[in-house]
């Protein structure tokens, strides 16, 4: 079993006890300028598009069902 060498002071709980605002917050979104669709910030859309521009290509493969 662990056993702490001294105990921890309040300043140092406080300041681990600080972030917990950032764990709880729901996520930043944006919306993409060409297709208006959300989606979250820094990331591509769900249709292919990054920043208003076709980045993914999200069509269906002709071969995937051979």
């Amino acid at each position: 079993m662990a056993v702490q060498d001294s105990k921890k002071s309040r300043a140092k709980r406080g300041h681990r006890h600080a972030h917990w605002k950032n764990k709880v917050q729901a996520p930043a979104l944006s919306t993409d300028p060409t297709s208006g669709e959300t989606h979250r910030r820094h990331h591509v859309t769900a249709d292919g598009y990054y920043r208003g521009k076709k980045v993914v290509d999200t069509a269906p493969a002709a071969d995937a069902g051979e």
